[in-house]
């Protein structure tokens, strides 16, 4: 990301680390996360999934309790979760990235090889004031998909294999996807009935409706809009092809996006998490509310022009989808 104004980042006294031993298939213990922090100092709470969670009622006792930081090593659901405690509390906040695409943290220049290397912000960091989005009540620090996007993070498959899920069967769901008939209105834009939409916390650098790209900035106080319509899966196909990506609209806005629907709830995938809101939905960015510490020195810096792996599996996915459409309507 290009760094805003960074400042070191003095020691907290005491840290709090949110820790799923789930995601990512494991990551956590297989870097010994929580042991690592607790050398820190930091106290560690170990997600039991065979109990309910309100993660963000364990942050908010946490800061009752006295915390001075809060942290999360998990995926960008659970990222989002904390992240808003933590703006709302003036606290801040360390990503440990043990997901299994830790977007956020990719775009914060962290090493997803070594997710323990994150732990060092807690003792050599420096702090960044990030942007935070949100959709309603609810924050985001990636972005928040309505429509076929939305149902596609509502497929079982998605959790396991979230590119291999957008290439099989993306094209089939703009083509044919049937919910809420939806109206995107951002500033002096309206976009009426599109199949999906895509509402970034900051801009992707190209068009990426997939969200697999990078944001060049996680600071610029813009949201991002992608909306996007197909009459049949060739006609997607050969967009993704010659690199349309086939959107509509595509925008960067301070504005509010409000997404209106002829329904009371639509289904909605935030950082990737499946939820239902209320209609309509208005989304909103706020500017630098968030402060990130993270390591003095880290490896991911973001490249303009890069490619994010699988990007030419999803082209060529693409390709066979005109093809085979093609067949079918000769």
């Amino acid at each position: 990301m290009t760094e805003n104004a960074s400042r070191p980042a003095t020691g907290a006294r005491r840290p709090y680390l949110i820790v799923n031993p789930r995601s990512g298939g494991g990551k956590a213990s297989r870097f010994r996360i929580a042991e690592r922090a607790r050398a820190f100092g930091a106290q560690v709470f170990l997600i039991d999934h065979s109990l309910p969670q309100d993660l963000a009622a364990v942050a908010r006792r946490a800061v009752d309790d006295g915390a001075d930081l809060l942290g999360v090593a998990g995926g960008d659901g659970t990222q989002a979760l904390v992240a808003e405690v933590a703006a709302e509390s003036g606290l801040p906040f360390v990503v440990v990235p043990v997901g299994t695409r830790n977007h956020f943290a990719m775009d914060l220049g962290l090493d997803r090889e070594d997710p323990s290397a994150a732990l060092e912000a807690l003792t050599d960091g420096v702090e960044l004031r990030v942007d935070l989005g949100y959709a309603g009540e609810r924050a985001f620090v990636n972005n928040v998909s309505f429509g076929a996007y939305a149902a596609l993070v509502q497929d079982p498959a998605y959790r396991e294999d979230k590119i291999g899920t957008m290439v099989r069967i993306l094209p089939e769901f703009l083509a044919r996807h049937q919910g809420p008939e939806l109206v995107v209105r951002a500033g002096l834009l309206t976009v009426d009935r599109p199949d999906a939409v895509l509402v970034s916390n900051n801009p992707y650098q190209i068009d990426d409706p997939a969200g697999l790209d990078r944001r060049a900035q996680l600071d610029s106080g813009l949201l991002g809009v992608l909306a996007a319509r197909a009459e049949t899966p060739a006609e997607t196909a050969a967009r993704l092809r010659s690199g349309q990506m086939h959107g509509l609209a595509r925008l960067a806005t301070p504005d509010d996006v409000v997404i209106h629907a002829d329904a009371p709830v639509v289904p909605v995938g935030l950082d990737g998490e499946a939820v239902t809101l209320r209609t309509p939905v208005r989304c909103r960015i706020s500017p630098r509310t968030l402060r990130v510490w993270v390591p003095r020195h880290r490896p991911g810096v973001a490249r303009m022009g890069w490619q994010p792996p699988g990007w030419a599996v999803i082209q060529r996915a693409a390709s066979l989808v005109g093809r085979s459409r093609g067949r079918h309507t000769d």
